[in-house]
């Protein structure tokens, strides 16, 4: 017989409530981006909003405190004191932050993230403005709430939600390091490549075709369609619950390539959900790590795998079976055209060499915007200067492909766009380690054998969910904790040494 634990059991039915909540809120938000009409907006921002409230009332809870202490001391296993770790950090983050802020920061981003959808087509910075400055003081709000409660820097406070542990002295240190070699790599490969003879792709791409193209592409990735769904939005993204995973992409008629990586990347991130550790669904044990690692998954399928020869030599028949077949399909041309590397203004369409500068850029704004060293006007300014030194490009009134770009300071994320760098560092260790483990790996993946590839993503990463922390996960599946040499070397190795 197993020991009692009935406060811990309590606990974990409490949990499993929380769970079923988020359930409904994440297929509304994903309904709100994919299928709503426009005039439901404030309906739903509403709606939200009052689940948004019940939702931290639960984990606000005042007798939580007092449970918390006598499940410690009951005779748990690792497992369900990894799990437990992971309700006090939860309960922690909740209780600094009041019911009424939460509700009041639901209905704000709800608002803004609407209006964003017409003011970007529209190049209305001013107008986005009026939105955007309520969303910015409670996101201030909250970083001084939780800043207060945990003694952290404000701005740290916002990334240790995503991503626990991290600081942004360690992303300074990080950061600072790819800023003296980038821009460098950056010249020295697009040297390179201008002597490349690369055939573009002739359009036009029917939506129908490309999206048939990206349902074929995702079922040969591993994802379970009888679990998920794929859909357009104005924004890719990934949402939903194990059982039932949302993504979208959004398609251009001229183009084919950013719809499809762009699921591919999606398609990284539905994996990691459809395989997290069944037995401890509804517990925060089972939930992705931290939002690096989630993104060291869509950037393992995206970048490491998506750039491989071998994922051109697959998608070469594909892509001549539902379009017109063309030179440019051709597998070793295919691949000059998923790795080529193009100063751009669009993050989402950034290649892997230019897309660190995107991530730099943001993060140099957005933290003293919430440290309040900077205001919200100040923004196009800086986003002009740091676009032309990171990347030698012209902005200036451009704000649609500027600081609109991105739904993420709409919704007040602030504190994520670090977690897609360190996710692609992340994601150059995994495959470091898998090739170490698998000296094979890469003729495997040319062969078009990518299971070596997934099997090692489900055991060290997918299955292994929130049992470990950051660092300690790192260690177990890399021998190592966040090493941004791999990254650094990856680039180097596929870019400047490969022939092409």
């Amino acid at each position: 017989m197993h020991p009692a634990t009935p406060t811990y059991d309590d606990l974990a039915a409490h949990c499993t409530r929380l769970h079923n909540f988020q359930h409904l809120a994440s297929i509304a938000w994903w309904d709100q981006a994919a299928n709503m009409p426009p005039k439901g907006n404030e309906a739903r921002a509403a709606a939200l909003a009052e689940l948004a409230a019940l939702m931290h009332r639960l984990r606000t809870d005042a007798t939580l405190a007092e449970r918390l202490a006598r499940a410690e001391q009951e005779p748990l296993t690792d497992h369900q004191r990894a799990n437990l770790r992971e309700i006090r950090r939860d309960w922690r983050l909740a209780n600094a932050l009041p019911t009424e802020l939460v509700q009041r920061r639901q209905l704000a981003t709800s608002r803004c993230e609407h209006a964003w959808r017409s003011l970007r087509p529209a190049n209305d910075w001013a107008g986005f403005l009026t939105h955007w400055k309520p969303v910015l003081a409670i996101a201030r709000e909250e970083a001084a709430l939780l800043s207060q409660q945990s003694g952290l820097a404000p701005y740290d406070c916002l990334m240790d939600r995503y991503e626990p542990g991290m600081t942004s002295a360690t992303v300074d240190r990080v950061f600072g390091a790819v800023r003296q070699w980038l821009p460098g790599l950056i010249q020295r490969v697009v040297e390179r490549q201008s002597g490349q003879p690369v055939i573009e792709a002739r359009g036009p791409f029917a939506v129908e075709a490309q999206r048939a193209l990206c349902q074929q592409v995702v079922r040969r990735l591993g994802f379970d369609f009888q679990a998920g769904r794929l859909d357009a939005s104005t924004h890719p993204f990934s949402g939903g619950v194990p059982e039932d995973v949302r993504m979208t992409t959004r398609y251009r008629a001229d183009q084919f390539l950013p719809a499809l990586m762009g699921t591919v990347h999606e398609t990284g991130h539905g994996r990691y959900e459809q395989n997290r550790p069944r037995e401890w669904l509804g517990q925060p044990v089972s939930e992705a790590r931290s939002m690096a690692l989630h993104e060291s998954q869509s950037l393992a399928f995206e970048m490491q795998l998506g750039g491989h020869p071998g994922f051109a030599r697959a998608l070469s028949p594909l892509l001549a079976e539902q379009f017109e077949n063309q030179p440019a399909f051709e597998p070793g041309n295919l691949h000059r055209l998923l790795t080529r590397v193009q100063r751009g203004l669009i993050r989402v369409d950034a290649d892997e060499v230019t897309y660190p500068a995107h991530v730099i850029l943001r993060y140099e704004i957005e933290r003293p915007l919430i440290e309040g060293l900077i205001e919200a006007e100040d923004v196009p300014a800086l986003w002009d200067a740091k676009m032309q030194e990171l990347l030698g490009l012209d902005t200036r009134g451009n704000f649609r492909d500027g600081p609109l770009q991105d739904v993420h300071w709409p919704e007040a994320l602030f504190g994520y766009f670090p977690c897609y760098s360190l996710g692609a560092m992340y994601a150059a260790q995994w495959f470091a380690a898998m090739r170490r483990a698998m000296p094979d790996l890469d003729a495997r993946i040319e062969a078009g054998d990518w299971d070596p590839v997934f099997d090692w993503l489900r055991d060290n990463i997918w299955a292994q969910a929130s049992r470990w922390t950051t660092d300690e996960l790192a260690l177990r599946a890399s021998g190592e904790v966040l090493n941004p040499e791999h990254f650094k070397a990856h680039l180097e190795t596929r870019y400047l040494a490969e022939r092409g």
